[in-house]
């Protein structure tokens, strides 16, 4: 391995199958934690990723072409179970790329995003045992490009990265978990529960790092945060922006009363 943090964070993006890029995520971040990968001073640029290593399988396709299961059956759950790790997978990517992507910024943002990179390829390890309980595997299913087109529409701009990835389409999971965390219990469904308890317990720090990041660019540049964010959202992310909405995991994970306002404000125009 490479001493440089970007050449790590390179070869974890490029690693195309699960087990590999979940292996070099782990041996990443443990040299990390060692102080065994330093940050360049004087990186060259870093080169374009149009996308990231990925397995053949799942198949991607648009959103409106992934049929929606009920959690009553193995099938629907196993589904479901796939999803998420989907995301956790993507995850793994958006955290890297945040790492090698965005140069000369503060150790502390290295050391945010390969921490989330470790927890993510955490994550996916145990939603993939979880699938594999049931009698399925990660690719079973088809799934959806959303989070890595998001990265790639942001990665021009560290700002809008840390606005739109962590602090919308990530932060919807905080929104959504407790609800599914319900119904999964209500069907006897513990070791799912489990899992999902553990991933939205830590996805809180996830998010809470794009918000004091997001703070951080803005501060650099002499922007309000708050219309910031409203201007980003109206830019890249109107349609994702919808209720209902965790406030309490939100405000923990970094959101202030403006924001949680603007929150309120959309949750009451869609009624959710």
């Amino acid at each position: 391995m490479s001493d440089s943090l970007f050449d790590a964070a390179r070869g974890c993006l490029d690693a195309a199958t699960p087990e590999a890029k979940v292996a070099a995520t782990f041996e990443a971040a443990a040299a990390f934690e060692r102080g065994e990968l330093a940050v360049p001073g004087a990186a060259a640029p870093p080169e374009p990723i149009r996308m990231p290593g990925r397995p053949p399988r799942p198949r991607l396709v648009h959103p409106r072409e992934l049929p929606r299961r009920g959690l009553g059956t193995d099938e629907g759950r196993a589904a479901f179970i796939h999803a998420i790790a989907h995301i956790e997978f993507n995850a793994i990517d958006l955290a890297w790329d945040a790492v090698y992507r965005f140069r000369g910024l503060p150790l502390a943002f290295y050391a945010d995003w390969v921490s989330c990179a470790n927890d993510e390829a955490r994550h996916f390890t145990l939603l993939r045992a979880r699938l594999l309980d049931l009698g399925h595997d990660y690719g079973d299913f088809d799934a959806h490009n959303g989070l890595w087109e998001m990265a790639e529409k942001t990665a021009h701009d560290g700002l809008a990265r840390m606005a739109l990835v962590p602090r919308v389409l990530e932060a919807r999971g905080l929104d959504v978990t407790p609800g599914m965390i319900d119904r999964l219990r209500g069907l006897g469904d513990a070791e799912t529960v489990r899992i999902l308890e553990t991933i939205l317990r830590e996805e809180v720090a996830h998010v809470a790092a794009g918000s004091r990041w997001f703070r951080w660019y803005c501060e650099r540049e002499g922007k309000a945060p708050g219309p910031t964010f409203r201007a980003l959202l109206a830019d890249y992310a109107r349609a994702v922006l919808h209720g209902p909405f965790n406030f309490d995991a939100r405000a923990a994970a970094g959101f202030d009363e403006d924001e949680l306002a603007m929150l309120r404000e959309a949750a009451a125009l869609t009624g959710r």
